[in-house]
């Protein structure tokens, strides 16, 4: 999860197409290059563990674009797969 954020904090979505589970891929990923993350808040996580296959992370990430701030609230589902972490969805 942090790194997932870490690449939208650097722009770089090459990554997070890698990090993202093939089943629910987009085939591309533009970014609003406005858009300034500034802080990622774990409210919660459920599984995840060394030996799960699967968890959920709750966050909120803060942003601005330009200059109004935002957020946004997800609870991000995450299978692990030859021994990687994929994003698939979020609510």
């Amino acid at each position: 999860m942090r790194s997932r954020y870490s690449a939208y904090l650097r722009g770089l979505p090459e990554y997070l197409l890698e990090t993202w589970h093939p089943s629910t891929r987009p085939a591309e990923l533009v970014l609003d290059p406005r858009l300034r993350w500034y802080r990622l808040d774990i409210l919660g996580r459920t599984r995840g563990g060394m030996l799960d296959t699967e968890g959920t992370v709750e966050f909120r990430a803060s942003y601005r674009i330009d200059t109004q701030p935002g957020s946004q609230h997800e609870v991000s589902s995450f299978v692990r797969e030859g021994g990687r972490w994929f994003y698939v969805d979020g609510e």
